[in-house]
């Protein structure tokens, strides 16, 4: 089963001159050096075309991140043509320079010595040259091979024999050739070439190729000599300036010289006589690794990997007929621990470490391999019809949850909540905290991978947060271009849409809850009138207020807030933000919410049922049974003292909260606010609905009103109605004693003959009979009737049914012994005998 498919970066169509490209590539691919002559941008960019013949220059297509204006585009390809042939085109390094975001460097060398350096930028629509150099010193110099790295331009140039050093005829054409290098600097406008600096003197003809921080220098493939010198192989390190001198015979380095030394014929005197013996294969393709490392495909069909400390590894072994029969180009690359190889139009994919092969994939059309800078570990190829890339399928769809596991430790990390959040979570419930960070992540996954349905899935379940940012930067044109009222319409539409999805987390975090403050304090009447249509509020007009809103959104609204926190200024639990909004928008409505927060509570399960049998006094004061949170009515009075510091401003809506609770000691407490106020018929109907709730409340209530009657003559009008609410248990001693301990003074205003009415409502309860059985002893049904002395007759109905005569004896029995008990019967009744 086949584990690497290729799939397709680009058709390109989104290249310029798109078709003209194609059939360049076509051309290219059927001469016998295959895509030789072809180059790819680091960047993936830009595709060269070096043209020999029949004519000279270069051909360049371009792919453009944004859409080019018609009439620029018949000046965007990089076409030169020029007398002296083109060596190669390589791209500098200017990461550390100061430029444009966006551009590309590119030196194009020529035979001739001449350089010409062009930037590419996106803003200015395509190449613009900044200058062109000699790069050799002498006119008559030929230059054969030419690389870059991060900081040099190195090249390999031809002397004229007049001007090598002195040497024997037969090795004079040969050691014609030197190694130069020039420092160089990316500037804005122009790039600063430091001086000539040879690097090796009098040497064959090499081939220079840059790898991470090393230079290799191979001899000429081309060349068939049977020179001694032909044999080696050079390893340049400028960071440690030595040579290190290698063969591809011998898996270690021959020697290790200072670079100090720049004569050829000084640095091999000692290796010529060794390798004079020896019948090293010849090289048939090479290219870098990247990383200091070389590949090198021999002719004896190993793959083999120069690494950069000057140790030849063997990789992999080609099959003896495939590399027998094989005489077309080949190209090589490595992708981080992945070597991938192009020969009779197949891609080998083997793993570098162990020399497995992977994957072998058979293409239309030979390809050319290439390394993309974003994504070093993946292969890309280019053929005639696109570019590609080799992924592997079983990677592909763990990349996409990958993202998504990431992103839930990310948020489970900074979540107050102990629910452990999954991939599933993530994806459908809109729990992305920064939708526009990830989308950059996201679009750099996507770039650099290219893989589409990856890509696809991303994108579908970031669908709504990308559309959330869509129609947030369409209200940021409309706040900039609209009017007065346009913004002002804007605003509600907004803060309508923030509230209602604050309010739709369940568990707001830190974060949240101070954004949501901070939309309260900035749009506090369009925060408002949110509220009243994310809750979907409603007031009937009859003292009451309905709302539709789902239990997860009042869940939000009632999470809990401990003792104190309401008392942080800073930030607001969710119900003392919206009671605020009530109580300055619509006073009269905060009881009638506290009432419906506490329904909603009740029927969420979120507190306590508001039953008085949870609760118990002890001396007058109430204490509240198995609550670990501040009760919803103590947080909106929390609310209500600290909007005015005037406590009598408010101490009507105060006593409304009091009561709405239904906690009897809030009940107590406002009683003695209204008595204080000396609202005595408002006392007495308080005092009349509370004393139904049950007979704790009822105690309480009765004793409090007592005592108030005690000290003045106020409640005259009112003792009847409060005499009536005198507890069943009350007897006149514990009536008296209460009056007597709170007589306020000896002259005082209550007589007996206000008590009167009560002492006699008591005494007649405490001497009438107790009437606890008497709908036992009143029941029709109790006791049976009397059954006839005398047996019936036999003949009767069979339906009626009879009674054992065991059962009659008893029931004449029982009801003879309540009559006497009643008076009916004298003790001994006549006729007794």
């Amino acid at each position: 089963m086949s584990r690497f498919v290729l799939e397709e970066v680009s058709s390109f169509k989104d290249f310029t001159g798109s078709e003209a490209l194609a059939d360049m590539l076509s051309l290219s691919n059927s001469e016998h050096n295959g895509l030789s002559n072809v180059r790819v941008s680091p960047d993936s960019r830009h595709i060269h075309i070096i043209l020999q013949k029949p004519e000279v220059g270069l051909v360049t297509f371009d792919k453009f991140e944004r859409p080019l204006p018609v009439q620029n585009q018949k000046k965007l390809d990089l076409w030169l043509t020029r007398t002296a042939p083109i060596v190669d085109v390589v791209y500098l390094d200017h990461k550390n320079s100061s430029r444009i975001r966006g551009a590309a460097v590119a030196a194009v060398v020529y035979e001739n010595g001449k350089a010409e350096f062009w930037r590419f930028q996106d803003c200015k629509v395509g190449w613009h040259l900044l200058q062109t150099s000699d790069l050799c010193n002498s006119p008559q110099a030929k230059v054969v091979s030419v690389c870059a790295s991060s900081h040099l331009l190195i090249w390999c140039e031809e002397r004229p024999p007049s001007e090598s050093s002195s040497a024997s005829p037969p090795l004079r054409n040969n050691l014609r050739f030197c190694v130069c290098r020039r420092d160089y600097e990316v500037e804005e406008g122009a790039v600063i070439l430091g001086g000539v600096k040879i690097t090796l003197h009098s040497s064959p003809k090499f081939a220079v190729l840059c790898s991470g921080e090393c230079v290799h220098l191979l001899p000429d493939v081309e060349a068939k000599t049977q020179s001694s010198i032909s044999k080696f192989l050079f390893t340049w390190s400028p960071h440690r300036d030595t040579f290190t001198v290698n063969t591809t015979c011998n898996n270690t380095p021959v020697k290790l010289v200072s670079a100090r030394e720049s004569d050829f014929k000084r640095l091999v005197t000692d290796c010529v006589g060794y390798l004079s013996i020896l019948e090293p294969p010849e090289i048939q393709s090479f290219a870098p690794t990247g990383c200091g490392g070389l590949l090198l495909l021999l002719s004896t069909g190993w793959i083999c990997l120069l690494q950069k400390d000057g140790i030849l590894r063997r990789v992999y072994k080609l099959a003896e007929n495939c590399f027998i029969q094989h005489r077309g180009p080949t190209s090589l690359c490595i992708f981080k621990d992945t070597l991938a190889l192009i020969i009779e139009e197949k891609l080998y994919l083997i793993d570098l470490n162990c020399g497995r092969e992977l994957e072998k994939i058979v293409l239309k059309k030979t390809g050319l391999l290439y390394v993309n800078q974003d994504v070093r570990q993946t292969p890309h190829l280019l053929s005639e019809s696109g570019l590609f890339m080799a992924v592997n399928k079983e990677t592909e769809s763990l990349l996409v949850e990958a993202v998504f596991e990431e992103a839930c430790k990310y948020y489970q990390q900074r979540s107050l909540s102990s629910t452990q959040l999954t991939v599933e979570a993530l994806k459908k419930g809109g729990r992305f905290q920064a939708p526009i960070s990830l989308a950059s992540i996201l679009r750099n996954y996507l770039s650099s991978t290219s893989v589409k349905r990856s890509g696809d899935k991303l994108m579908c379940s970031l669908e709504s947060e990308l559309r959330a940012l869509v129609s947030l930067e369409e209200v940021k044109g409309c706040l900039v271009k609209g009017g007065a009222k346009e913004v002002e319409s804007m605003c509600y539409t907004l803060v309508e849409k923030e509230v209602a999805r604050l309010l739709s987390i369940s568990d707001l975090d830190k974060d949240s809850l101070s954004y949501l403050n901070s939309v309260f304090s900035i749009f506090p009447c369009q925060a408002w009138k949110a509220v009243q249509v994310a809750l979907q509020l409603h007031y009937n007009g009859e003292g009451s207020l309905s709302s539709k809103a789902p239990p997860d959104m009042w869940k939000c609204v009632l999470s809990p807030a401990l003792a104190g926190a309401s008392s942080s200024p800073a930030v607001l639990p969710v119900f003392e933000l919206l009671c605020q909004s009530v109580l300055h928008f619509q006073p009269s409505w905060l009881p009638k919410f506290l009432q419906l927060a506490q329904q909603q509570q009740g029927s969420a399960g979120l507190g306590l049922p508001l039953a008085s049998s949870s609760w118990s006094f002890s001396g007058g004061r109430g204490r509240e049974a198995g609550e670990n949170h501040v009760p919803l009515y103590k947080r909106a009075l929390c609310i209500l003292s600290s909007s005015s510091p005037d406590r009598n401003q408010h101490q009507d809506i105060e006593v409304e909260l009091l009561l709405v609770s239904g906690r009897p000691n809030a009940v107590l407490q406002a009683l003695r606010i209204l008595m204080g106020k000396q609202q005595w018929e408002k006392v007495m109907q308080v005092a009349q609905e509370f004393c139904k709730q049950g007979p704790l409340l009822n105690k309480e209530i009765f004793t409090t009103l007592l005592c108030e009657v005690a000290h003045h003559r106020d409640l005259d009008s009112y003792l009847d109605l409060l005499w009536a609410l005198c507890p069943e248990d009350f007897t006149v001693t514990t009536i008296l004693n209460l009056v007597l301990q709170n007589l306020p003074s000896p002259n005082s205003p209550l007589t007996i003959g206000l008590l009167k009415p009560l002492l006699r409502k008591v005494l007649q309860r405490e001497t009438k009979p107790s009437q606890r059985y008497a709908d036992i002893l009143q029941s029709p049904s109790y006791p049976p009737p009397a059954l006839p002395r005398h047996p019936t007759d036999q003949s009767r109905d069979p339906s009626v049914p009879t009674t054992p005569p065991a059962e009659t004896h008893a029931a004449e029995s029982t009801h003879t012994d309540l009559q006497r008990s009643r008076g009916a019967l004298p003790a001994n009744p006549v006729g007794s005998a």
